[in-house]
C-alpha cells in the first residue's frame, strides 16, 4: 500500500518540481535581462515555429501531430487536469476531437521574444491568449478563449514542449 501511495504522487511531485523550475527560471531570467533584453533569433524561430505546428495540428484535429510536438515525458495542464507522457497527451486530444472539432485556433504570444532560461539555455518559456471556435456534432460554433503558459526544452537541434498549461475564460 505504500507503495502504491508513493507511486500516486509521483506525477504531481514532477509537476510541481517543473512548477518551481518555471518560478526560479522567471526570477533568474528576470535578472539575467538586465544584461541581455532578446533572446537568441534563432530560439525564438524555432519556438514560433513550433508554436504554429501546435496551431496547425489543433486545426486539423491531429491528436497525434499535438502529442509528437511534446516531449515524450511532456505534461499537458488542461482546465479537467494534468496529463502526463506523449502517449497520454495523444490519447487525451483524441478524445476531444472526437466531441469537439476545434478550427481557427490560434495562440498569440506575450511580448516579442520567448523568454530563454540562463541555467542552460536548453529551456525557454513564454505565456500567452488562444482563441479557437469549436464544433460539437451537432450544435452551433462556440467561440472559447483562454490563457496559456509554455515550458520549452531542446532536444538536439529541435525544441519540444515540455508542459503546456491552458485555461479556458468565461464567455464575454
Amino acid at each position: 500500500m505504500f507503495s502504491k501511495k508513493k507511486e500516486m504522487h509521483l506525477p504531481v511531485l514532477r509537476g510541481v518540481a517543473l512548477l518551481i523550475f518555471v518560478l526560479l527560471a522567471t526570477s533568474f531570467d528576470s535578472f539575467a535581462q538586465h544584461n541581455n533584453t532578446t533572446t537568441d533569433p534563432q530560439i525564438t524561430q524555432k519556438v514560433r515555429i513550433l508554436s504554429r505546428a501546435f496551431d496547425d495540428a489543433v486545426n486539423n484535429n491531429d491528436a497525434a501531430a499535438v502529442a509528437a510536438l511534446f516531449t515524450e515525458d511532456g505534461v499537458l495542464v488542461s482546465d479537467r487536469g494534468p496529463i502526463h507522457g506523449r502517449k497520454a497527451i495523444e490519447n487525451w486530444y483524441s478524445g476531444v476531437f472526437q466531441a469537439w472539432h476545434p478550427r481557427n485556433h490560434i495562440g498569440t504570444p506575450d511580448g516579442n521574444d520567448p523568454h530563454a532560461s540562463c541555467f542552460s539555455g536548453d529551456e525557454a518559456w513564454e505565456t500567452g491568449e488562444w482563441s479557437e471556435t469549436e464544433q460539437a456534432r451537432p450544435g452551433r460554433p462556440i467561440q472559447s478563449r483562454g490563457y496559456w503558459s509554455t515550458v520549452y526544452i531542446r532536444e538536439g537541434a529541435d525544441w519540444k514542449i515540455g508542459m503546456l498549461i491552458y485555461n479556458v475564460t468565461p464567455a464575454r
